[in-house]
């Protein structure tokens, strides 16, 4: 538990610093937690980041949605929390997060992927999503006429889902938490720690400084499992590669068009900044999680992708030199871990967000903040315990992740 503030202390020439709390990455995840911590009272907070900036890592790669569609209780609850943060969050922090409630259309390409999408909802339901409804296939040509409906046998809506910007989010908490106290240091790669006997952290050190606390948190991203094992914990993270690939500007689709997303492989399109994204998650591509090129095969695959499923993009060019790639911190089950190390209890973990990190980062901010203070968060995540894997109580759930 943390109790009031604390002053940093320093020796000469900045070699070593201590701090209440020390966070393991300045990603959007890290600056939520930082000012969460700020706002509840714990202002000695340091932020280490490998980055040389602000928004360099995963959060500057993401793509920018939001969406409480899931199938799982715990993700929509996350998301619930998230959204009326969200909703808050310019009066909060000074900055628009972006949030445009223009939906999530899930698109079913025959009756089984249907009836999971309907076995979703009533979940959704169940957990107060009532937005969330079954659209037939004339519904879905008034909510998306682009679309060819040609492999669509039916599909799922809900008008609350969205878009957001993931680097105004990021700025938003940063601003708001150095505002509060909390120092952000930048260019900074955690390379090593040192243990107590009874197995907690002491320090930390990047190559520049050692940093002492009384509470470490990992929230590192895809590096999550490098940072986890200076610590001596096994952290079931690891990095995938995700490509997107962007248009020239076009006025073609519309910018209110929802996120629309195709079943069958997991193909999705939006409007982001007048011009068309396409997504389309593949197996690992060739090349290290470190080459963050878009693979140039994979653009014509995903651009053929496009011109299927929605023909009016059949005159509209890529822009090649857009296209990107970034990288998902992949848990084994597609859901966060959340809450204190089993092996290193200083240790807390926010990590293996999978894809959903920057959309949940509000709520995973608050819970984790109100975790370390020993308070009872207002969202329950003992199913994203770290110690679930090695319990066999990983969480189960469909396509619908």
């Amino acid at each position: 538990m943390v109790n009031g503030t604390r002053a940093s202390d320093s020796i000469a020439g900045g070699v070593s610093s201590s701090a209440a709390v020390v966070i393991i990455g300045g990603g959007v995840i890290g600056a939520s937690i930082a000012y969460h911590l700020a706002l509840n009272g714990v202002r000695d907070v340091i932020v280490l980041d490998r980055a040389a900036a602000p928004g360099a890592g995963s959060t500057g790669k993401a793509t920018g949605g939001y969406r409480a569609q899931f199938a799982t209780a715990i993700n929509v609850r996350l998301s619930l929390l998230a959204r009326a943060k969200l909703i808050g969050f310019r009066e909060e922090t000074g900055v628009d997060p972006g949030y445009q409630p223009v939906g999530y259309l899930w698109l079913a390409a025959d009756n089984r992927q249907l009836e999971l999408l309907r076995e979703s909802q009533r979940m959704q339901h169940a957990e107060g999503l009532s937005e969330a409804v079954e659209l037939s296939l004339d519904d879905i040509a008034d909510v998306n006429p682009a679309i060819s409906l040609d492999r669509v046998a039916g599909a799922a809506f809900c008008s609350t889902d969205g878009y957001i910007r993931p680097l105004e989010i990021l700025r938003g908490y940063i601003e708001a938490a150095a505002r509060l106290g909390v120092r952000f240091v930048w260019n900074e790669e955690v390379i090593s720690a040192a243990l107590t006997q009874s197995g907690c952290l002491k320090q930390i050190s990047t190559a520049k400084a050692t940093y002492s606390a009384d509470h470490y948190v990992n929230a590192a991203g895809a590096w999550a499992a490098t940072v986890a094992s200076f610590a001596e914990v096994a952290l079931p993270v690891v990095p995938l590669r995700r490509q997107a690939a962007l248009s020239v500007p076009t006025n073609v689709l519309p910018a209110s068009m929802p996120m629309t997303i195709f079943m069958e492989d997991n193909f999705h399109m939006r409007i982001r900044d007048g011009r068309v994204l396409l997504c389309w998650p593949t197996p690992e591509p060739a090349g290290t999680p470190s080459s963050l090129r878009a693979d140039q095969l994979w653009i014509d695959e995903v651009t053929a992708k496009g011109h299927e499923r929605a023909p009016v993009l059949r005159n509209v060019e890529i822009d090649r030199a857009m296209c990107y790639a970034g990288l998902y911190e992949m848990s084994p089950d597609d859901h966060a871990i959340i809450g204190r190390s089993v092996e290193c209890e200083n240790l807390w973990l926010a990590n293996g967000s999978s894809g959903h990190g920057v959309m949940h980062s509000p709520a995973i901010g608050h819970i984790l903040s109100d975790l370390i203070f020993g308070r009872t968060p207002p969202v329950d995540v003992t199913q994203l315990r770290p110690s679930r894997f090695a319990e066999g109580a990983a969480i189960v759930s469909s396509e619908l992740i």
